[in-house]
């Protein structure tokens, strides 16, 4: 009998021990559990964080040419992006005129297109592209700039715009759009570090 009440209470020790160790277990299961929740809560709130900081400091700008325009370039360097512009580039180099284009300026440049240079005659157009014509393409060039930062709310209907050449361009609004002496503005308002560029689809003549 003794021996069975001795037996009897052994198991119940161990029942016991067992109960506990398993509510260890599961209390050290559960606290592990929400460590782990709280630190994959933690990764990801700095992962948003991280892209929302990386959001905040893409810089901003207007896509010409399939490259955007970004105001931490000059005029010149977010042209030499644009791979609509590789013409105007080029002539802006044949004119010597890319070192005054990246100064402080500011200016308003009226921006031709390839295609708007495809308008020109090609014998023309290499013409002026050689050393010889330097002085006349550095007239057409500087007839399509304008000093200071003039954007496209600021031009009116019938205003005047004296360029760097001397002589003036004429403004005119068709159809809720801005006019260069015939050319049409295309893309507005691409702010550069030293001035504004008009996209147009012609070659202004002085």
């Amino acid at each position: 009998m003794k021996k069975n009440i001795l037996s009897y209470a052994m198991i119940a020790s161990v029942s016991v021990l067992m109960l506990v160790s398993c509510g260890d277990s599961k209390t050290e299961t559960t606290t592990t559990d929400a460590m782990a929740s709280d630190t994959m809560s933690k990764m990801s709130d700095d992962s948003k964080m991280s892209d929302n900081t990386a959001m905040a400091t893409e810089e901003q700008g207007v896509m010409v040419g399939g490259a955007k325009m970004v105001t931490s370039k000059n005029i010149v360097e977010n042209a030499a992006g644009s791979a609509d512009h590789t013409t105007l580039v080029s002539a802006v180099k044949a004119a010597d005129l890319a070192t005054t284009l990246s100064g402080t300026g500011p200016f308003t440049v009226f921006a031709p297109t390839n295609e708007a240079f495809n308008k020109v005659p090609k014998a023309t157009l290499d013409q002026l592209m050689t050393p010889e014509k330097k002085a006349d393409l550095t007239k057409i060039l500087t007839y399509h700039v304008v000093p200071g930062a003039l954007m496209a709310a600021d031009l009116k209907d019938g205003q005047k715009l004296t360029t760097v050449q001397g002589k003036t361009l004429l403004v005119k609004m068709k159809d809720g759009k801005v006019m260069i002496n015939g050319a049409t503005v295309t893309i507005p308002d691409v702010v550069s570090s030293n001035g504004v560029t008009h996209v147009i689809d012609g070659v202004v003549m002085p």
